[in-house]
């Protein structure tokens, strides 16, 4: 008897078996995702490029930002300075404005980008205002107060229109006319000059009281025109309250010189911040790392740059004239948010994501193996019509055939079931169908054996046959 059609197995099984994924297969999946991983968590933990604007070159200003971005970069922090050399400070604030650099060196009463906010103060400038005392040979200065400089000429170190601009407030609000004060200034390579030039009545600088520049530039006029007549502000609080970028402050006793002291008793002034301003749009985590590190490398600094000593924290109040960027700001006053305040939400987003496309994948692949599933149905149905067929075998050959078929069904079964085609259920229901078959299988074997082929075969020729016995374990 040839082997029943019930129990033939086309050629889609081993179809489907030569498109199993192969184990390399899941091997190179799995690399190109950690792969993937390992590209995007390298992105993340780069340290964040930040260039900064600062000039003119030789500066003061320059020196200590080179020696910031040096120092950072030693500290493999979180971020990189990029320092762009400019003119001064104002045109370093016109690149900010026009967004070609992250971060700008300016005093704060200039003209500042809409959005500008303070990262931090590098130093606090005072204005230095004296007039020469007069000394043998050399004619007297008439001015003993600010209200005296009316009609006078007055030196001021520094180009640009920012001193003077910060003198007409000092006399504006001194009820002096800025109109009746002649104005005339000088670069700092040629302060000699300023100092020999015995027309003028007075002198201001504006810098930070330990700048031994101030201090060279007073000796050098005590030595030429006698000891110095320090002008007091006596309007530094209107000044400040009126004019937000300034405030109000005092020159110690002795800033200048030891002995003998000057000045001789403190004089009350005006300071401007000079200070690294940033565009509010820029990252407040970038911000913040770059605070964390200035002010970390801040103490090495101060080794060779004493100047890095006057590095303070910016104001962090919201009515400040110029507020602290809020990067700054979460940093200065204890803020910043942890890891997991920062990207919970993505986690948790990611977390949901994949869940969804687990289930996605997982539908599909259901979906994609149902063809899979109803062939094993039609195995499943196929074994349990067959098991009519073995109880009409006639020899040991044929049940040997069927049983051939029935292993490589179930050798297809078992492959569905490790690819996932197939559940477990139905895997249990393929066994029971298969445990019935296997039992017709022995009982006709035993039946065949009791009565001989030939007497079999005659019966399956058309006589009655025997009634199939079920054994117990069928039952």
């Amino acid at each position: 008897m040839p082997v029943p059609s019930d129990l033939s197995i086309n050629s889609s099984g081993a179809s489907r078996r030569r498109n199993r994924f192969s184990p390399w297969l899941a091997v190179a999946s799995l690399l190109s995702l950690l792969t993937v991983a390992l590209a995007l968590a390298y992105w993340f933990w780069q340290p964040a490029m930040l260039r900064i604007a600062v000039g003119p070159a030789g500066s003061d200003d320059q020196t200590l930002v080179l020696a910031i971005a040096k120092a950072i970069e030693a500290k493999s922090g979180a971020v990189r300075l990029t320092p762009i050399e400019t003119d001064g400070t104002l045109q370093s604030l016109n690149l900010l404005g026009a967004g070609k650099t992250d971060l700008a060196v300016a005093r704060g009463d200039l003209a500042m980008p809409p959005e500008a906010n303070s990262v931090a103060i590098l130093r606090r400038n005072f204005v230095v205002l004296w007039a020469p005392t007069g000394r043998k040979g050399v004619p007297k200065s008439k001015v003993s107060d600010i209200a005296s400089l009316s009609g006078r000429r007055i030196g001021i170190v520094g180009l640009g229109d920012a001193n003077p601009n910060l003198l007409r407030v000092i006399l504006a609000e001194s009820g002096v006319n800025p109109q009746k004060v002649t104005i005339s200034q000088f670069g700092t390579d040629h302060i000699s000059d300023m100092t020999q030039d015995v027309t003028l009545d007075a002198f201001m600088m504006v810098g930070a009281l330990d700048d031994r520049v101030i201090a060279d530039t007073i000796a050098a006029t005590t030595r030429l025109r006698g000891e110095p007549k320090f002008l007091s502000v006596d309007v530094s609080d209107a000044i400040a309250e009126r004019h937000p970028p300034y405030e109000s402050e005092e020159i110690p006793a002795g800033a200048f010189a030891a002995s003998p002291q000057r000045p001789d008793d403190k004089v009350e002034t005006i300071a401007v911040n000079h200070l690294i301003v940033a565009p509010t749009s820029l990252s407040e985590d970038t911000v913040g790392a770059f605070t964390r590190d200035l002010f970390a490398v801040r103490p090495s600094l101060l080794k060779e740059l004493p100047g890095a000593g006057h590095i303070q924290k910016p104001d962090t109040d919201k009515d400040a004239a110029l507020p602290a960027h809020p990067g700054a700001a979460a940093f200065i006053d204890g803020n910043e948010r942890s890891f997991m305040d920062k990207y919970s939400d993505y986690i948790w987003g990611a977390v949901l994501l994949l869940s969804g496309l687990g289930s996605v994948a997982a539908w599909l692949r259901h979906y994609l193996r149902r063809e899979e599933r109803s062939e094993n149905a039609l195995h499943r149905d196929r074994l349990l019509k067959a098991i009519s067929s073995v109880r009409e075998a006639s020899s040991l050959d044929d049940l040997a055939s069927m049983q051939s078929a029935a292993d490589d069904i179930l050798r297809e079964t078992l492959t569905c079931h490790e690819d996932g085609a197939i559940e477990d259920g139905d895997l249990a229901a393929f066994g029971l169908v298969l445990a019935q078959f296997h039992q017709a299988i022995v009982d006709r074997r035993a039946v065949i054996a009791q009565i001989g082929p030939a007497e079999t075969a005659q019966q399956s020729d058309g006589a009655v046959l025997q009634p199939f016995p079920i054994s117990t374990a069928a039952r």
